[in-house]
């Protein structure tokens, strides 16, 4: 891997709020996440469990009946050059397919990491605080684990994170589908946040070269796209060449795939769409909808938006994207969310803040009003539900047809 060294743009991304946490020294357990506020640590201290050893954060488990597995992909995609890196170098990507694990096996595999440690610690360094690695949570993700296999091919949902985030920041989200027996295919915008490829380079945000847009992303999901039929194919896509876990070639539906994407990168899923037919349905969490071009051609497919702080009724650009949507479609909102609400952070951010005796205001400030518990719960039945109907023909309940009592915090705008 050979790219350009870079330097960092500041400004609040989701990143950089869950490291100012992090950097705190929260390491709370999710367990503990209500447990009553304890006295602030000093600058630089990292409570532990009692006996010494440092607490790890963790993330919720998901609710399906599969194992998840995992593997990471290193991509180049050589009908690209990459203005970010050196001259005449292609665009290189990081990637990772996550999918439901065969039960038998699984546990022979180990979890992964929320984030690769080169990643994590540049992921820190870019906060200013240097928390140990081994902090952070593990995943569900068995690493390389075989697939679980029915004798049908997985639908297929891609996933594009936000400016200045990394492929992780969804993981509560992408390893439920997993494991309720879809494929997710998360990818880092080169560039655009922290990516740790093969070789241990590490590329940051780049704030002195040329930025990428959400058409930039956009041109990343439809390489993805490319992939994913390689590997539906039984061509292993990547370029390293390095084994893939058993079952996964042959084992992916390219004809019934999904988009998904918060921000930045919900944007680039309905640019995806507008741009490849092949893509079914489309999520976008809080998307701004604001590009050049504009996400302004009519789409006839599913789409869906879970909206914070972009809603139709504070932006015209969503509006007018709104007013494009000639497929079934859903505005829902959660409550008390504010754009950093749909993610990780729901649940990290309280773990950190209460344990370190962070005031209720404080938290808020970054992950809203609406309890974490439940944060958490939407973004794990909203998508799933939404994914089964439109690439699996499931009707799981009535959960996409209005207001439930189950989630009386979920607003439908007509």
């Amino acid at each position: 891997m050979d790219t350009t060294p870079i330097t960092r743009r500041t400004g609040p991304t989701r990143r950089r709020m869950l490291g100012a946490a992090l950097a705190l020294g929260a390491v709370a357990p999710l367990g503990l996440a209500h447990t009553a506020p304890a006295a602030p640590a000093s600058a630089g201290t990292v409570p532990s469990r009692g006996t010494g050893s440092p607490a790890r954060l963790t993330l919720p488990a998901p609710t399906g009946p599969f194992p998840v597995g995992m593997v990471p992909l290193h991509l180049r995609d050589e009908s690209r050059l990459d203005p970010n890196a050196r001259p005449g170098k292609f665009r290189e990507l990081m990637a990772t397919v996550w999918y439901p694990a065969r039960a038998a096996d699984a546990d022979a595999y180990p979890l992964a990491p929320w984030m690769t440690e080169g990643a994590l610690k540049a992921f820190l360094d870019d906060v200013g605080f240097p928390l140990p690695p081994a902090l952070a949570p593990l995943t569900a993700g068995r690493q390389n684990a075989p697939v679980h296999r029915t004798g049908r091919p997985l639908p297929v949902v891609l996933y594009s994170h936000g400016a200045g985030s990394h492929r992780a920041d969804h993981t509560i989200m992408v390893q439920e589908l997993a494991s309720h027996g879809f494929a997710v295919v998360t990818v880092d915008h080169t560039h655009d946040g922290t990516t740790e490829f093969p070789d241990g380079t590490v590329v940051t945000r780049d704030a002195a070269a040329p930025g990428l847009y959400p058409k930039d992303y956009a041109a990343d999901l439809l390489f993805l796209l490319e992939r994913v039929v390689d590997l539906a194919n039984g061509r292993n896509p990547d370029a390293d060449g390095r084994a893939l876990p058993a079952g996964l070639l042959g084992g992916l539906d390219a004809r019934n795939v999904g988009v998904s994407g918060w921000s930045k990168g919900g944007t680039a899923a309905a640019l995806a769409m507008v741009a490849d037919r092949r893509i079914r349905a489309g999520l976008a969490m809080d998307g701004p909808m604001e590009s050049n071009p504009a996400p302004t051609t009519d789409i006839d497919r599913p789409f869906m938006m879970m909206t914070a702080a972009f809603t139709r009724a504070a932006s015209p650009y969503v509006e007018t994207f709104w007013r494009h949507l000639r497929g079934p479609r859903l505005d829902i909102q959660a409550t008390g969310a504010v754009h950093t609400s749909y993610g990780d952070n729901m649940t990290l951010v309280p773990q950190a803040g209460r344990l370190l005796g962070m005031t209720e205001q404080r938290i808020q400030a970054q992950v809203g009003t609406l309890d974490p518990d439940r944060g958490v719960l939407i973004q794990q039945a909203y998508p799933r539900a939404f994914f089964d109907r439109h690439l699996r023909d499931r009707h799981c309940g009535h959960l996409l047809d209005g207001p439930s009592r189950a989630f009386p915090e979920v607003v439908f705008h007509p």
